[in-house]
């Protein structure tokens, strides 16, 4: 039996290597098989927790939407849009909001990071967030939801929202408990400055990811100029728990291939990195240059990612706003 899958991805641009083998490589395989109903929505009223420029945002969300389909995931298959413009998540958002508890909203640990220390200065949406996007997943009666690790705490608070809600209201099953779809391996892709650090947008060295709209020559450059050790590539895999970058530089290379960490430690035991790195920047390449080169290709075309984001609207406000007009029934409303 298939699979309602729920997924989301933050408009903030420049997506790169780790939103693809994290995510939306993911996606494509979901989107691909026939018996799931997949929905992905480009979550712009979560991108705005922190200050964004309204128009980069706009940029943003086309490029998303750009990215989605320049990796393969096909708009008539599967529904893509943003998630503003179906206001049933901003209602959503309230009332689970009142049945979610402040206990649970304190353990969030990704809170906790993303403010820092200047916690009293965070917005109340960087803090709360967690309600939207429990409501952003409930109102699709979403039966799967891929997440990476740094999200399964929040779909356990979706999960606890919904139990509460069907307990209070005693609607046995009327919000549906989603299950999470987590990657194996593989499901965070680190700096290539940085072992120990994810790769990000915000790091400041652009030689620290490879961006999806990356060419063939920047992607080979920033592979020799990722980082490594003196060492040559491990003979066992344990030792990679002491070698973050090659451990890494490996990671991105079974993704890329479909193998097994093992496999590659095995394919590669011995050898030097000018030749790993070699075989690696070809592989990223193969998979990178086309998705690049589309993704440039659409953004040429708003017209036609704003109609992709206009029939994804129309086709996701028809099956949340049902769900918000019974979720107000049931609260009284």
């Amino acid at each position: 039996m298939g699979k309602k899958i729920f997924s989301g991805v933050q408009p903030t641009g420049n997506l790169h290597l780790g939103n693809y083998l994290g995510a939306i490589k993911n996606f494509v395989d979901l989107n691909n098989d026939k018996d799931n109903k997949c929905i992905f929505c480009v979550v712009d009223l979560h991108a705005i927790t922190v200050r964004q420029d309204p128009k980069e945002l706009k940029n943003n969300i086309r490029e998303t939407v750009a990215t989605f389909i320049a990796s393969g995931i096909d708009p008539k298959k599967s529904i893509i849009f943003n998630q503003s413009r179906v206001a049933a998540h901003a209602e959503g958002a309230w009332i689970l909001s009142c049945v979610a508890r402040m206990g649970w909203l304190n353990r969030m640990t990704q809170f906790k990071e993303k403010a820092g220390k200047d916690k009293e200065k965070a917005s109340i949406g960087l803090y709360s967030y967690p309600v939207l996007m429990a409501a952003d997943i409930l109102l699709y009666d979403a039966t799967h939801v891929p997440v990476g690790d740094d999200q399964k705490q929040h779909l356990e608070l979706c999960r606890d929202i919904a139990q509460k809600f069907n307990n209070d209201f005693e609607v046995e099953n009327f919000l549906q408990v989603p299950e999470p779809l987590i990657q194996k391996e593989f499901s965070r892709i680190m700096s290539l400055k940085d072992g120990s650090k994810k790769m990000s947008k915000s790091e400041l060295s652009d030689l620290s990811r490879i961006n999806l709209t990356d060419d063939k020559d920047q992607i080979i450059n920033k592979i020799k100029k990722a980082k490594t050790d003196p060492l040559p590539l491990p003979q066992d895999i344990k030792e990679l728990d002491e070698r973050l970058e090659a451990k890494n530089l490996l990671g991105i290379y079974s993704s890329l291939t479909n193998s097994t960490l093992e496999n590659s430690v095995k394919n590669f035991s011995g050898k030097n990195f000018l030749e790993f790195k070699e075989q690696l920047a070809e592989e990223l390449v193969n998979k990178i240059e086309p998705i690049s080169n589309e993704i440039k290709k659409l953004l040429e075309d708003k017209k036609f990612l704003d109609e992709i984001l206009l029939d994804g609207v129309e086709k996701a406000n028809l099956i949340a706003s049902k769900k918000i007009e019974r979720i107000k029934e049931i609260v009284g409303f």
